[in-house]
């Protein structure tokens, strides 16, 4: 079964219907393009003129929808016009059929067609200059041109120029969801920094009172609830300090909105006093020399947050924090008993090692935490039992954090 014809649109309805009340008032005004007496003009009188011009008047219905089709059939009402007397309206509307038909054909009929007409053209002003040899013979092309090749190459240029604007469009858009997948992912990355350095900051500070306030409550010593007092009203004020600091950032118009120095690791000997003061029992081998700033930051941000971390899980015995540097790159080890701990703890989230480990990745270095036996040789152990180790290798040249 044939496929229906598409519905036409509503410009093309409007179109065929003032071609045809236009060719219909030139009908009876009696006003044709050709005399009667033409030798051309096979069918003569007034009622043959309707014939074409109905014919292209249904063309016209099918310019936007069926444009190749609408086309094709008016070229067969213009070959039957032509041995009519004529009417300069079926003329005028298949020039509109062929500028249609470039402009809402397919790409291969907007290339064919202007080479068509264009080659029409052409030959029929050579051909009849070349057969009777007299200038007007040259109107007969200028009237094919007119007819044919004009309306071609507006509908081309036409084209051209809505497909640019289409493609301008696309690329527009294209941009704008580039733009706002890059927001999105900054807003993301900022979101995620943010998250780290609140908790690498505020976290110590609540561990150590959270511990120290257990311990308090938990012990009938005066002398033992007073020191742990003491411990948590430092921690409190310097967490809230921190705390104050980084609200200003985030907010406009309040609080210091200039973030703080970065810590750098001349500042590890305050980070081990502070670790100590919280009743650790830590050493420090470093041996780092000058690193750039953004190996400083993540070191010291991993050896405050695996501080952290053995003050609130680790059991009793000797933390150790070892920084190196080796063959371009800054080795970082921490080392803690690691076993059921008697006193209190503070809980955990997991927050720690995937910032920790974020930061590595950021910088292009590895990282590992676990128990000994996982991050370092097979059941290795210190003099105090198993071993709680935190590793990490950080790049500290540019080369070699771009690999």
């Amino acid at each position: 079964m044939a496929a229906p014809l598409p519905r036409p649109h509503r410009f093309d309805v409007a179109v065929a219907t003032g071609g045809l009340l236009g060719g219909l008032l030139l009908w009876v005004i009696g006003l044709g393009v050709r005399p009667a007496d033409e030798p051309i003009v096979l069918f003569d009188g007034r009622w043959p003129i309707l014939l074409p011009l109905l014919l292209m008047t249904g063309c016209e219905l099918l310019r936007r929808s069926a444009p190749r089709t609408a086309l094709l059939a008016g070229t067969a009402a213009l070959t039957l016009d032509t041995v009519t007397q004529g009417s300069v309206v079926t003329l005028i509307m298949f020039t509109d059929l062929v500028y249609a038909a470039v402009l809402y054909g397919t790409p291969a009929s907007a290339r064919r067609i202007p080479w068509i007409t264009g080659l029409l053209t052409v030959a029929a002003t050579v051909v009849p200059f070349a057969a009777w040899r007299v200038p007007e013979a040259l109107l007969i092309g200028v009237a094919v041109g007119v007819v044919s090749f004009a309306p071609a190459s507006t509908g081309l240029i036409v084209r051209n120029h809505r497909d640019a604007a289409v493609a301008a469009r696309l690329r527009a858009e294209q941009t704008a969801l580039l733009a706002e997948m890059d927001r999105t992912q900054a807003v993301t990355a900022e979101r995620a920094r943010m998250a780290r350095e609140l908790h690498d900051m505020v976290a110590n500070h609540l561990s150590a009172i959270a511990i120290h306030s257990t311990a308090a409550l938990s012990l009938d010593d005066p002398d033992t609830s007073k020191g742990a007092l003491a411990v948590i009203r430092e921690n409190s004020v310097d967490g809230l300090a921190e705390m104050r600091r980084l609200i200003g950032i985030l907010r406009d118009g309040s609080g210091d909105r200039e973030p703080a120095a970065a810590p750098t690791l001349d500042g590890l000997g305050d980070l081990i006093e502070g670790a100590r003061a919280n009743g650790l029992d830590v050493t420090l081998h470093a041996g780092h020399g000058k690193v750039p700033t953004p190996v400083e930051l993540a070191a010291y941000r991993i050896v405050q947050e695996s501080l952290t971390n053995a003050l609130k899980h680790a059991s009793p015995g000797p933390v150790t924090v070892t920084l190196a540097r080796r063959d371009g790159l800054l080795d970082i080890g921490v080392t803690s008993p690691y076993g059921h701990r008697d006193g209190p703890r503070a809980p955990g989230s997991g927050a720690g090692l995937v910032g920790m480990r974020e930061r590595a990745a950021l910088l292009g270095g590895t990282f590992a935490a676990g128990p000994e036996g996982e991050t370092g040789p097979k059941g290795a152990a210190g003099p105090e039992g198993p071993l709680w180790t935190v590793r990490a290798s950080l790049p500290v040249t540019e080369e070699d954090r771009a690999q």
